[in-house]
């Protein structure tokens, strides 16, 4: 909560560093882990989509925490980064004041392509914080199909 609501980007730093030891599949291994193997089925060439806030959200808090953690996770894991693939349409109620059915319909249409973009790539990890009901995931997730990406994971650091 620190990271989010606080303005603690040092946080952000020390948080990244703890999640990419926790996911990045070791080398040492004399033989390889499935449970490992199985994580990283994703394609290098995946573009690491961070979760936007509305302009007005970021410009307020003064960062937006799913590019500062996912820009350190990308680099460490050779994806490609793209921070504004995805633009938030409106501003929402914050999903932390709602629950189930009422996250799902805050969500609902709210995000979009960034018209600046020709998106070519086939594969996208959509990267948030924190997974709740997968509402934020779900609606972005829509988006990308949409666009015509064939493949989207998801990746949070907490549920």
């Amino acid at each position: 909560m620190a990271l989010k609501f606080k303005y603690a980007t040092e946080v952000g730093k020390e948080l990244s560093e703890h999640f990419i030891n926790a996911i990045k599949p070791s080398n040492s291994l004399a033989e390889p882990d499935p449970a490992l193997q199985e994580r990283f089925l994703i394609p290098a060439s995946s573009l690491l989509v961070p979760i936007p806030l509305h302009w007005h959200r970021e410009n307020v808090r003064g960062f937006n925490q799913s590019i500062e953690v996912g820009k350190t996770v990308a680099d460490s894991l050779g994806w490609k980064f793209v921070p504004d693939l995805l633009i938030k349409k409106k501003q929402t109620i914050s999903q932390v004041e709602l629950r189930g059915d009422e996250r799902r319909q805050n969500l609902r249409g709210v995000f979009a392509l960034n018209p600046s973009y020709k998106l070519h790539s086939t594969s996208c990890i959509l990267f948030d914080d924190v997974f709740t009901t997968g509402s934020t995931l779900i609606e972005a997730a829509k988006v990308l199909k949409h666009s015509g990406v064939e493949k989207v994971w998801g990746l949070t650091i907490a549920r």
